[in-house]
C-alpha cells in the first residue's frame, strides 16, 4: 500500500510539472530537480533503515533470567 501511495503521490507532482507553462529547458531542469530530490530522499531512508537495523543488533534487549 505504501508504493501505491509514492507513485500517487509522485505521479501528481509529475503531472503538475507537465501541465506547468514553462519552457522545455525550465520543465526538464524541474524534472532533473524531482528525479535528484527522489534520489536524495531515498539515500536517507536507506541508511535510516539501516542504522535502526545496526542498532537492533547492537542493542539487542536481553530478555532478565527468572
Amino acid at each position: 500500500m505504501r508504493n501505491e501511495i509514492d507513485v500517487k503521490i509522485g505521479s501528481t507532482i509529475y503531472e503538475r510539472i507537465n501541465a506547468a507553462c514553462l519552457s522545455e529547458t525550465e520543465r526538464r531542469a524541474a524534472l532533473v530537480a524531482m528525479r535528484d530530490a527522489e534520489t536524495i530522499a531515498d539515500a536517507i531512508v536507506w541508511v535510516t533503515r539501516k542504522i535502526e537495523q545496526l542498532s537492533e543488533r547492537l542493542f539487542l534487549k536481553l530478555s532478565p533470567k527468572h
